[in-house]
């Protein structure tokens, strides 16, 4: 039988590692949002990652659906040709006659005519579909084609508070446009050990384009998705990005659920298809943390 003495420090072992979060550091303190009031300018947010099946757009969507839930204004910005951030949202992207890459390639086009509103309230959408895979080759030959997307998104900076754009999973010129009008990168990340390797050329490509188009980028952070806690593999990479990366790891970590695809079909965030689940609490504190973390 132990004795007290031995008794007490296993239960201030347990103690603490009770308080430990999936990301094996004690959660920071969120606060609860203020409400605004009033909105604008916004925070302009590129939502980044070359790899593909990362979670990305499921993230741009849920992040910015509760973002709206706290009385935040969004405008999500569908930038890949795939369209699925607007199939996300329930919008029959094939049959659109107007879409982002009208923006980018006609000028006499406005951003009015392509906004979209969509079922949540304070969170519009320009949507895409794969028109938008030409804009890239009609863009080479234009003088400062890299600040195309910013001369677009300019006159509604003062309607919302915050611009989430969901990046194509590659490094070309629509990802460089992203990058060249935004003040952060949040980077979406699966515990996988690609997915570690491709984070080295992600930030490689955001330094520079900090120094070459956007002196103000910076990473506002990395949230891990589809995360997994039961394996040796994801806890071991979680371990080592945390090691890399310190507190630009965001303490909400996205697990791994069926709730998501279902999401995706039903063509809605998951913080109104299923408001309750982890899934969309999950979202719900990472939106608290990206507000906490910008100031707004």
């Amino acid at each position: 039988m132990a004795d007290a003495g031995t008794a007490a420090p296993r239960l201030f072992a347990a103690t603490a590692e009770a308080e430990l979060g999936p990301t094996g550091r004690p959660p920071r303190e969120i606060p609860e949002p203020a409400p605004l009031s009033s909105h604008g300018p916004a925070k302009v947010i590129a939502m980044c990652n070359q790899k593909g099946g990362v979670g990305k757009t499921t993230s741009t969507i849920n992040l910015g659906a509760s973002l709206a839930d706290y009385g935040r204004r969004v405008l999500l910005v569908d930038l890949d040709p795939q369209g699925a951030l607007s199939a996300g949202l329930g919008v029959a992207h094939h049959d659109l006659e107007l879409t982002v890459h009208n923006l980018l390639v006609e000028p006499r086009v406005s951003i009015d005519d392509v906004l979209m509103r969509t079922r949540v309230e304070g969170l519009d959408l320009l949507p895409s579909n794969i028109d938008l895979s030409a804009a890239e080759i009609q863009l080479v030959t234009e003088v400062g084609r890299e600040q195309t997307l910013g001369r677009v998104l300019y006159p509604v900076l003062e309607r919302y508070d915050y611009i989430l754009i969901d990046c194509q999973p590659s490094l070309g010129l629509l990802t460089v446009n992203a990058l060249a009008c935004a003040d952060s990168v949040l980077i979406p990340m699966e515990c996988e050990f690609f997915s570690l390797r491709g984070l080295a050329l992600l930030n490689d490509t955001v330094d520079k384009v900090h120094d070459r188009l956007n002196p103000r980028l910076e990473l506002a952070g990395i949230v891990v998705t589809m995360f997994d806690s039961r394996t040796l593999h994801a806890r071991e990479v979680m371990s080592r990005v945390v090691e890399v990366f310190g507190d630009t790891v965001y303490d909400t970590v996205i697990n791994r659920t069926v709730r998501f695809p279902e999401t995706s079909v039903a063509g809605e965030p998951i913080t109104t298809w299923a408001p309750k689940s982890t899934g969309a609490e999950a979202y719900r504190a990472l939106a608290r943390e990206v507000i906490h973390r910008s100031g707004r």
